[in-house]
């Protein structure tokens, strides 16, 4: 799997604005934003503001960083079940 991550500001609604695009084989799935220093302690950590496919669920886990958070998006996307079996005729 090819992870790329891009970097671009997030229109929030609080002082959080650095984010960071993640794609895996090319496709969208997450849309990371570091948290500012109106979070405390977790100033400086990832949120995960939005994911796409299978890490669109209701958990939006906060990273240490973006290798952490790259890891995860990882193992997320490689516990993915096929969701179509191909046919064979």
């Amino acid at each position: 799997m090819d992870l790329t991550l891009q970097p671009v500001p997030v229109n929030t609604s609080t002082a959080d604005e650095d984010g960071c695009l993640i794609f895996a084989d090319k496709r969208l799935v997450a849309v990371l934003v570091r948290l500012s220093r109106e979070h405390g302690r977790k100033a400086g950590r990832w949120y995960l503001e939005h994911g796409f496919g299978s890490l669109d669920h209701p958990a939006h886990p906060i990273f240490n960083d973006l290798a952490e958070a790259q890891t995860w998006v990882v193992q997320q996307l490689s516990e993915v079940k096929p969701s179509r079996r191909t046919r064979h005729s």
